[in-house]
């Protein structure tokens, strides 16, 4: 198999990385690197890398299968600015890149933001705590933490979509379902991690932005 070969394809990522992108472009620190948590098929990693140079990207995902699809992506699309992806299980008290598991560039630059696209929805609640307890432990202070997804606001769904959407996920594993973003602003506050900005985005999403503090 050739690394072509190892692609895969998320259709969601045409449809909603112009607009991802335009608020990374807003809230990003001014360098660093950027850290991804379950970067799925490499689409969106290549597609921001490509386009955000004065950054490192380093993509982290728990699928064996996946990881293979980031390399394959990023060798076809020729990206000097992507690290090889991590295995990473956000459920985990010590993250590969606490450990030293990370190239020595990251010494100068250090991770500066995390950004997570579509995974608390399909996760348990117990990976939505990891992720804010990684990132309260990992992200410098004015460090910025980026989430895509559905949210519910206030306790509601904000269409009828996403409603629907809530019931598929919960018969597909009642751990998963689209989270309430009270909830999530909570559990990012434990960790000292402030939200900062929430943004309408396409299909009934929302981009959510929490900064570390001090």
């Amino acid at each position: 198999m050739t690394p072509q070969d190892a692609r895969q394809y998320a259709p969601a990522t045409e449809r909603n990385r112009e607009a991802i992108l335009e608020i990374l472009l807003q809230v990003l620190p001014e360098s660093g690197t950027i850290l991804e948590i379950a970067s799925g098929t490499g689409e969106h990693a290549v597609f921001f890398a490509s386009r955000l140079k004065e950054y490192l990207w380093l993509p982290t995902e728990a699928n064996l299968q996946l990881r293979a699809s980031i390399v394959a992506w990023t060798e076809h699309n020729v990206c000097d600015n992507v690290y090889p992806p991590l295995e990473l299980d956000v459920r985990e008290s010590v993250w590969p890149v606490e450990k030293g598991a990370v190239p020595q560039s990251l010494n100068t630059k250090p991770i500066a933001a995390i950004v997570n696209i579509n995974m608390i929805h399909i996760s348990p609640w117990s990976a939505c705590l990891g992720l804010m307890a990684g990132a309260g432990r990992i992200l410098p202070a004015g460090g910025i933490l980026y989430l895509y997804g559905p949210f519910k606001q206030a306790g509601e769904h904000t269409a009828a979509s996403n409603a629907a959407f809530d019931e598929y996920l919960r018969a597909q594993n009642r751990e998963w379902g689209v989270r309430n973003l009270d909830d999530v602003v909570a559990v990012a506050s434990a960790q000292n991690l402030i939200l900062k900005q929430t943004s309408q985005m396409p299909a009934n999403n929302l981009s959510v932005v929490f900064q570390r503090s001090a």
